[in-house]
């Protein structure tokens, strides 16, 4: 049995389920995002965007919902649409119920090239994590984010369920 640790130190088992949680994740991160900027020349960030727009109804999110499922501030948001622009991947459309607000909509070359960093993405995914875990680990990472906050896995645009990760999901079509 663990042995919980107290408010100012950590048990061996809390110390390391946490130091491997942002360890894992900070590596994963650091290297996928390595990757897409080699193959695809998109930062992980720039990929985030794709990817919510791309499983988003119609392929487009008003700035403020896509700043929530991004995780950024709505000016650091701005300013990396500003750069997609840029690159004709995105565009700005202004709200029809409210001419102050846009949309930021996934153009056609966003989603072609959405679709062939995805399969760089997914592939590099799965080596470095997916494939290395049994479906019964799997499952208990699903049970533990879901313990967490259920918004982990689900989003918060997202029903929750099981396989909403928008890594699952990118399958945009």
């Amino acid at each position: 049995m663990t042995t919980r640790g107290s408010a100012d130190r950590l048990s061996p088992a809390e110390l390391g389920a946490w130091q491997g949680l942002l360890r894992a994740n900070a590596q994963l991160l650091r290297l996928l995002d390595a990757d897409l900027k080699q193959s695809h020349s998109l930062s992980e960030s720039k990929y985030d965007v794709l990817i919510q727009l791309g499983v988003s109804p119609g392929r487009r999110l008003p700035m403020t919902a896509l700043a929530r499922e991004v995780l950024m501030s709505h000016s650091g948001l701005s300013r990396l649409v500003d750069e997609l622009a840029r690159e004709a991947l995105v565009v700005r459309e202004r709200r029809e119920d409210d001419a102050r607000s846009f949309d930021i909509v996934l153009t056609p070359t966003g989603r072609t090239r959405l679709k062939a960093a995805n399969r760089t993405h997914l592939q590099r995914v799965r080596e470095m994590f997916l494939d290395r875990l049994t479906d019964q680990q799997l499952e208990q990472l699903i049970a533990v984010w879901n313990t967490v906050d259920p918004q982990l896995v689900a989003g918060s645009t997202q029903k929750p369920r099981a396989s909403a990760h928008p890594v699952q999901q990118a399958h945009t079509t």
